[in-house]
């Protein structure tokens, strides 16, 4: 005789003012079973905590896990080149783990490898517990962005492409290695060694090709660029993603618009090492502070013509730590004249929908991912309240990660 498995309870959260990741639900019973909202039943009772609410778990749309996770400080540069493959990926899961107890339960890395999807595949697998994450594979030359940190003798370095051939066939294999998008270097960068941020980073040809090819294979293409011709190239490539934007023009807001393109700003890391918050090179310094300046006066002008900005933070653990999210929320409220509600949106709702993930995460309404934070305040009427601090509890794929829900 088969024997049946009994039917899990479903888990309620009653009674809380819920913002649903579009806007203010009034107060309701979140209902859920496993990773699935169940219901947003109406309750016509008083909260018994009107102290807090219920908002969507967080989405970062542009972070980097390969970095050390332990106590204490190591030297950021050489410590992945010295550190066993293996050994990183226990790193690379816990600033996973880090963030989503900060509240971010969904993460998209971007420059991914072997070791990120093993980790991926942990957590979708259930192996351990963990937020949702999605990873992007690099294309880009040799000498460019993505090559240039690791010292030019060192033997090991990760994968390059320097012709259309080479573009097409390294999208192919991050394919089939399992990556989730591709992400293209148009620009020169920040904390890459010996480069110039106006350094154009492969042909126009090569560009095109992996672009095509990875639209091809239904991924999704960001784009690092840092400077307005990395801009352009970007968009006549027709990526779906600016990573950072600096240099945005006003004759690209038309076609930022019209394809809806998403743009990861990015502001924290910059401002950090423009004021070498943490000890980097004066190459390092000299760019980023010319970056936040060009940066500052693009921005403002381009949050209020209505430009896509979505949470991007660049987040690694050294410069911008795994739970300083909150914090990045808050600055582009502040950068781009918004309501706390647009921010909040940006950070939800929309950075789902900009990874294709707007029907899986980003809100809380029935068959959506059981991801949510409990906290202190109304941050969609007040953005200060957008503080970790104030997180009282975070639940992840169903499971409470962090803190305690009320009673």
């Amino acid at each position: 005789m088969t024997q049946s498995r009994p039917t899990a309870t479903p888990n309620r959260l009653a009674a809380m003012t819920v913002w649903d990741g579009q806007a203010d639900a009034g107060i309701r019973s979140l209902v859920w079973q496993g990773d699935r909202i169940e219901a947003l039943e109406a309750t016509g009772e008083s909260s018994e905590h009107s102290e807090y609410s219920v908002i969507p778990g967080l989405i970062d749309t542009h972070v980097h896990l390969g970095a050390y996770a332990g106590p204490g400080t190591v030297d950021w540069v050489s410590w992945p080149l010295i550190t066993p493959y293996e050994e990183q990926v226990f790193h690379i899961a816990n600033n996973a783990q880090k963030a989503a107890r900060h509240g971010v339960t969904t993460l998209r890395d971007l420059s991914g490898d072997e070791r990120h999807l093993a980790v991926k595949r942990a957590v979708d697998s259930g192996v351990q517990p963990g937020p949702r994450i999605l990873v992007n594979g690099a294309v880009g030359m040799t000498a460019g962005h993505g090559d240039l940190f690791i010292p030019p003798h060192y033997p090991q370095r990760g994968p390059v492409a320097d012709s259309p051939d080479e573009c097409r066939k390294l999208v192919r294999q991050w394919a089939r290695a399992g990556v989730d998008g591709i992400k293209i270097f148009t620009s020169g960068g920040v904390l890459s060694m010996g480069d110039k941020v106006a350094w154009r980073n492969q042909t126009p040809e090569e560009i095109a090709t992996t672009v095509e090819e990875a639209h091809a294979l239904g991924m999704l293409v960001a784009a690092h660029s840092h400077s307005t011709e990395g801009n352009e190239i970007a968009l006549n490539a027709g990526v779906d993603s600016l990573e950072h934007g600096t240099g945005i023009t006003e004759d690209q807001w038309g076609r930022l618009l019209e394809r809806n393109i998403s743009v990861a700003p990015t502001l924290m890391i910059n401002d950090a090492i423009a004021e070498a918050r943490i000890p980097v090179s004066d190459e390092a310094q000299e760019k980023a502070v010319d970056i936040v300046n060009e940066r500052n006066a693009g921005f403002i002008k381009a949050g209020k013509a209505g430009i896509r900005f979505v949470l991007g933070t660049d987040a690694n653990g050294v410069f911008v730590q795994f739970g300083d999210q909150m914090e990045e929320v808050r600055l582009m409220k502040e950068m781009f004249s918004w309501s706390a509600e647009r921010a909040l949106v940006s950070a939800t709702s929309d950075a789902a929908d900009a990874i294709r993930m707007g029907s899986t995460v980003g809100r809380l309404a029935e068959g959506f991912g059981a991801d949510f934070i409990v906290i202190k305040g109304r941050p969609w009427e007040n953005i200060d309240d957008l503080r970790t601090e104030n997180i009282v509890a975070v639940v992840s794929r169903g499971s409470v990660i962090s803190g305690e829900l009320p009673a």
